[in-house]
């Protein structure tokens, strides 16, 4: 069951394993990243985004990592680059847009809540990003 209403991004706090595909169309090839998503509550309403996994690509493998940082501001949580700098609103169920120049990232994160036990198995990051230097979609699932 998809739930609307896990906004709250505290409540996905822990180790998450993660599998990306990256279909980019201007290239016609398919990637992929494997490995492990780590969002840790830390002081000042912030949470630490850390994914580091292996991307596969054309054969071969590369290290990958990166860090967000889910923080609140205003009232509400957003996602920033882990210079601070604004990504996007956090919001489940929606789309968000975040402009890259002259490209456009159209986003979406869709939480699965058990029913019975209230617990968090499964989410998605969906990106579709396109432009004049761009154009591709990136699907992540992230798995308890």
């Amino acid at each position: 069951m998809t739930d609307r209403a896990v906004a709250d991004p505290l409540s996905l706090t822990g180790r998450w394993t993660f599998s990306r595909t990256i279909d980019d169309r201007l290239t016609s090839t398919r990637s992929t990243v494997s490995g492990h998503i780590e969002l840790t509550a830390e002081a000042d309403a912030k949470i630490r985004w850390h994914e580091s996994g292996v991307l596969r690509t054309d054969g071969k493998e590369l290290p990958v990592y990166r860090t967000l940082w889910v923080v609140r501001r205003d009232g509400r949580w957003i996602v920033t680059f882990e210079d601070g700098r604004f990504f996007h609103p956090w919001t489940t169920g929606e789309q968000v847009e975040h402009p890259c120049g002259a490209d456009v990232y159209l986003g979406r994160i869709d939480v699965e809540q058990d029913a019975s036990s209230g617990t968090v198995p499964r989410w998605t990051v969906q990106w579709t990003v396109s432009g004049p230097t761009k154009d591709y979609t990136m699907n992540t699932v992230l798995m308890a």
